[in-house]
């Protein structure tokens, strides 16, 4: 796999950019966490649920678009206004309201009208009011006055001037009466809501973009500032093996500790030219003592970090001369090892180291003077590894359910020319496993 090439073409990104993303990425995640426990997302979704519900869409749609002719209070109050604008009703109130007649009426009651022969009324005063109660006049008076529909106009007068039905009929007399509800506030901080930053963030973000980024919740973090995280050996699992030790067959001779040094940000291990005499070991005679040409290290995380599943991370350089390994290891002899970073004197590689089921795939196109960010992420399914954001190799799951440490080693094989060399690592760190992440526990809450 060619991956300058895939740089050129965009595939994948430059170490600096990738670095930059990931960052990013977990601001990103950050902020999402902070915005999805904050009081304002659950008052938003309170109010989502309760502004997209039915029964608020139909009180809506009623007081925005219900006519106030269509109402109660406006059916009323127009069937009032008819009802008065009558003639019949107008002459009817005139009547009512004008003193001659009303004088009129009181006179046909009393006994000098009764009386004919009264001649306390003079006979002009009679035949005035004759003349009235003979009139159309007098006629609608008192057929409003037994009719229906005066009954019918009291009544509504009646109820459209009570302090009640007043305060409805201006309601919903108000083209914007919308606004004047307890719900429009509602709405309205809603649409507040759902229009500011934070919530647009927080649903604009790409489920499977958080999903990564559950990924990098660290559970082990080293910037390479000193050597507290790192022993030297390859931290077996049986402390009667004599750890730490070279083979014959190699050039160099595993130095304890003393060629790994910790500056400027990084874990130096180097391949110095220098002579040592050291316990090896032997495929005839077993461990004995042997003189070798070179010093170099073998470095583990053992104490400090281990794990099993998870995402496994580094940041690694070499230079010169040499074999140059960073990965996990469980610290036993035959179990698989991962290579996130393997130089092997002549291309990097990154896979499973597994007896003759090693599966390896090689990255040409690489500098080894250039950083690249090496991933390897390990779940109950699938083992998977990275350089910056680029995949490069995807196998089924076939590692011990234990847990794996960081090592890393330079080595000289001995049936190379001898020289001098360096592995850089400039940090390490270990993420939380996928699947005990908060997210795939609300998955797994979510299918039960």
């Amino acid at each position: 796999m060619n991956l300058f090439t895939a740089r050129l073409t965009g595939k994948m990104l430059s170490t600096d950019a990738y670095e930059q993303a990931i960052k990013d990425l977990q601001e990103r995640v950050k902020r999402y966490r902070q915005i999805e426990k904050s009081p304002e997302l659950a008052e938003y979704l309170e109010l989502k649920k309760l502004v997209e519900s039915s029964d608020f869409q139909e009180r809506r749609n009623e007081l925005v678009n219900r006519k106030y002719k269509d109402t109660e209070e406006g059916r009323k109050v127009n069937a009032h206004d008819k009802l008065a604008s009558l003639l019949r009703i107008k002459m009817y109130n005139y009547a009512k309201g004008s003193d001659t007649f009303q004088a009129a009426l009181k006179f046909r009651e009393s006994e000098a009208f009764q009386n004919a022969a009264d001649n306390s009324v003079s006979k002009t005063e009679r035949a005035m009011y004759n003349m009235i109660f003979r009139s159309a006049f007098y006629k609608n008076y008192m057929k409003v006055q037994n009719s229906q529909e005066l009954v019918q106009l009291t009544e509504l007068e009646k109820e459209i001037n009570t302090e009640d039905f007043q305060k409805r009929n201006e309601f919903w007399a108000d083209s914007k009466r919308w606004k004047r509800t307890e719900e429009y506030k509602k709405e309205q901080r809603f649409n507040e809501l759902a229009n500011s930053d934070d919530i647009k963030f927080y649903f604009k973000q790409r489920s499977e973009k958080i999903d990564w980024a559950e990924l990098f919740r660290p559970s082990f973090e080293d910037l390479m500032s000193s050597n507290k995280n790192w022993k030297p050996g390859f931290g077996y699992a049986n402390p009667a093996m004599k750890d730490g030790h070279s083979r014959t067959s190699e050039l160099q001779a595993y130095n304890n500790g003393k060629n790994t040094f910790f500056a400027e940000g990084r874990m130096d291990i180097e391949t110095r030219a220098e002579s040592k005499k050291a316990v090896a070991w032997d495929e005839h005679r077993g461990f004995t003592e042997h003189v070798f040409d070179f010093t170099s290290d073998v470095m583990n995380s053992k104490e400090a970090f281990s794990q099993e599943r998870g995402l496994f991370v580094a940041k690694v350089r070499c230079q010169g001369a040499g074999r140059h390994f960073f990965g996990l290891t469980t610290g036993k002899p035959g179990s698989p090892i991962i290579a996130l970073y393997h130089y092997n004197g002549d291309i990097h590689q990154m896979g499973l180291v597994n007896g003759d089921r090693t599966q390896m795939v090689d990255l040409t196109g690489m500098l080894r003077s250039m950083y690249y960010v090496y991933s390897f992420r390990w779940t109950k399914d699938e083992l998977i590894w990275y350089v910056n954001d680029m995949e490069v190799l995807r196998l089924p799951n076939r590692l011990p359910k234990e847990p794996m440490f960081f090592l890393a080693q330079s080595w000289l094989p001995g049936n190379e020319k001898g020289g001098e060399g360096k592995l850089k690592v400039q940090w390490a760190k270990g993420y939380r496993p996928v699947d005990d992440s908060p997210l795939a526990q609300r998955k797994a809450d979510d299918k039960e």
